[in-house]
């Protein structure tokens, strides 16, 4: 490895020791700092000095999304406006944003975190990195602009959207890596054989992909449309942004998170009950290292488990299993839970179907009518013919809908369409639509 840190390769008990020492400073950080903070403490009867071990970490109050939106916008920040030298904020498409800062040594341990993910991802000092992911508010683009810049490579500041032109610099400035959502960068493979071109045939050896929940299968699209080696990375902007986790690129099995700034907790979403290694539930972070914007024990409401044990890759960090969903996202289909990312796995498992879908979900009299909208590729279409009277189409109906009775143990509707039935996203995609409630997800 090229770029690498002592941090990543230290025993448990080496990390243990940092991160309690760094927990200790955190803690009263905020507790003098952040009189949201002392107040939370107070009524938990818990003092700064009371935090003499890691599992005295359960002792915390949590946070959550709803503290920062009735704090908006600096009333959790832990550092003076003359300290601050950036701000970040989501998009407060559910309300108020919620806001986050940085001083000058957050943004450099930010830097430093991500030039380690991208090296983890299999980047190195002077290859030209195409940054696909949003610039502005959104933490994704500048959070990777960073730390390419930092790691030594060559940032390409594309951002998202005008896909012919991300098309363009692709052919011609002969990147080695390439960063966005994942659905985004699918879009721009789809683009790229529509005009012609290969996308096989880049010089793109490496993606580093995240901002929304992703299978497996969606994996395997990705490597074999673009030939390239695709990894998960994690962040979020109230706990640093991107680079909290990721995969490594030798193994790709787990995300190793960067333990040394960020210590993880899996909780029961109920009871807030921590969970043992290796049992689903809700991830919580707590920064260790952060000045201007300290957490603890945030819910982020992602689903995922832990696991301790030393990679094979070499790494000792604590890995994170890939975000199966939301806790709100989670869909009830007669009483049966359902993410989305499960009826991904099921529908990228067919060759026939393009990697698009959305589930649609309408109150149809006293009950709620789930339907699954997916799309066939165009070279399947060309075989066919109309998909209507096409005895070929109902057998892949059939198939589909046996297999998703199988995976998710519910029938849904399934609504096959033709190629670009389902919207493009530049961004996120759009997975689920409630009609109920008018929501986009």
């Amino acid at each position: 490895m090229i770029f690498n840190s002592e941090m990543e390769t230290l025993s448990r008990e080496q990390m243990g020791k940092l991160q309690l020492a760094r927990l200790q400073e955190t803690v009263k950080r905020v507790y003098e700092k952040v009189p949201f903070h002392k107040e939370a403490f107070d009524h938990a009867g818990i003092k700064p000095e009371d935090i003499q071990s890691l599992e005295d970490i359960e002792k915390l109050p949590f946070m959550k999304k709803t503290d920062l939106r009735e704090n908006y916008p600096f009333g959790l920040f832990a550092a003076t406006q003359h300290e601050i030298v950036r701000i970040h904020g989501s998009s407060g498409t559910k309300g108020k944003p919620t806001v986050v800062g940085y001083t000058k040594k957050d943004i450099e341990n930010w830097s430093e975190i991500v030039a380690r993910a991208i090296c983890c991802a299999g980047g190195l000092p002077g290859d030209i990195f195409h940054n696909a992911y949003g610039y502005g508010l959104f933490t994704g683009g500048l959070g990777l602009h960073y730390g390419i810049e930092y790691l030594g490579a060559v940032a390409v500041p594309i951002s998202g959207g005008n896909t012919p032109r991300q098309i363009t610099l692709i052919e011609d400035f002969q990147p080695r890596g390439i960063a966005g959502t994942p659905s985004y960068i699918l879009n721009i493979s789809e683009e790229m054989e529509r005009m012609g071109l290969d996308p096989r045939k880049t010089s793109l050896q490496y993606g580093i992909f995240g901002a929304e929940p992703w299978s497996e299968e969606m994996r395997v699209q990705l490597e074999e449309s673009l030939n390239i080696k695709a990894v998960d990375i994690y962040g979020l902007s109230e706990v640093m942004g991107p680079g909290v986790s990721i995969e490594c690129h030798e193994v790709q099995d787990g995300l190793h998170i960067a333990e040394d700034h960020f210590y993880p907790e899996i909780i029961d979403p109920k009871t807030g009950e921590v969970l043992p290694y290796g049992q689903e539930g809700e991830l919580v972070f707590t920064s260790l290292t952060k000045e201007a914007f300290p957490v603890i024990r945030y819910r982020t409401g992602d689903i995922a488990s832990l696991n301790p044990e030393k990679c094979k890759c070499g790494r000792t960090t604590m890995r994170m299993s890939r975000i199966k969903g939301r806790v709100d996202d989670m869909l009830i289909i007669r009483g049966v839970n359902v993410f989305p990312t499960e009826i991904e796995s099921v529908l990228l498992g067919f060759k026939e179907l393009a990697p698009h879908y959305q589930v649609v979900i309408e109150r149809d009299g006293a009950l709620d009518r789930f339907e699954v909208h997916c799309e066939v590729k165009q070279d399947f279409l060309a075989q066919v013919g109309e998909l209507e009277s096409s005895s070929e189409v109902a057998k892949l109906v059939k198939a589909i809908s046996h297999e998703m009775k199988n995976a998710l143990g519910v029938s849904v509707i399934l609504r096959v369409g033709k190629p670009n039935m389902i919207g493009r996203s530049e961004g996120k995609a759009i997975r689920i639509v409630d009609k109920r409630n008018n929501v986009l997800i």
